[in-house]
Parts: C-alpha cells; sequence; structure tokens
C-alpha cells in the first residue's frame, strides 16, 4: 500500500513539474465572462432515485475558438426549483474563427424525493425540463 502512494506522489510531482515547464504563449488571459445561451438540453431519465447521480448535458454555441465554456450559475429558487445559466470566455489572441457547439454537464443528486423543475436560460426565454425523484 505504502508503495502505491509512493508512486502516485512521485507522479504528481513529476505532473507538476512537466506542466510547469511549459512556455507561457500556450495560455491565454480570459478577457471576459458573460452569460451564453444554453441552445439545448440531454436529459437521460425523466424519473430517478433519491440519492441517485445523473448527468444532464447542455449544449452551447460559441462564435470562435476563443470563446469557450466557463461555468454555470445553478441556483435554487425553490425547493424544488433550479435555474441554471450558462457562462462563457473569451480570450484575446490568434483564435479560429469557426463557430464550434460545446457540450457540458451538471451532476444532479436529489436528496428528497418530488418533482424537480429546471430552467436553463436561452437567452430571452428559459427552456423547462422537469425529473420526478422517486
Amino acid at each position: 500500500m505504502k508503495s502505491i502512494l509512493k508512486i502516485s506522489f512521485a507522479a504528481a510531482v513529476l505532473g507538476l513539474f512537466s506542466t510547469s515547464c511549459k512556455d507561457d504563449d500556450d495560455y491565454q488571459t480570459i478577457e471576459s465572462v458573460d452569460k451564453v445561451k444554453i441552445d439545448s438540453i440531454k436529459i437521460v431519465n425523466d424519473t430517478m432515485s433519491v440519492f441517485s447521480v445523473q448527468s444532464i448535458r447542455t449544449y452551447s454555441t460559441y462564435n470562435s475558438g476563443c470563446e469557450g465554456f466557463y461555468g454555470y450559475d445553478y441556483i435554487h429558487t425553490g425547493q424544488f426549483d433550479r435555474d441554471v445559466t450558462a457562462y462563457q470566455y473569451y480570450t484575446s489572441g490568434t483564435c479560429t474563427q469557426a463557430q464550434h457547439t460545446s457540450a457540458n454537464q451538471i451532476n444532479f443528486s436529489p436528496q428528497k424525493k418530488g418533482n424537480y423543475t429546471f430552467r436553463f436560460w436561452n437567452g430571452n426565454s428559459w427552456i423547462t425540463k422537469t425529473i420526478v425523484v422517486e
């Protein structure tokens, strides 16, 4: 067991050294963060068990390689209500100008039985999805 821990620690330290030696030009500075509309949502099961975990995928479109997924604002607006807003980052630098779609996910693990209503921000309106937890 100790040898596994030593090997894991050595691999982690080696990984840190190899990434810290990278050229600074490989990284671009995030200039700003703003809301991005969620184009569509994929929920595999609209019924699930309490304490289980389900991944909810969202899809958004970005206008260039200088834009990408930054994170979610996941707000409990009630006992069984959730508002989800996605955010995108903008970087400066040389980027491809091609539009691209990105899939990201939220892991939902309900702690109570009930009908959970999710509202996903889609620019000017909300996309509403319901998951029944038994």
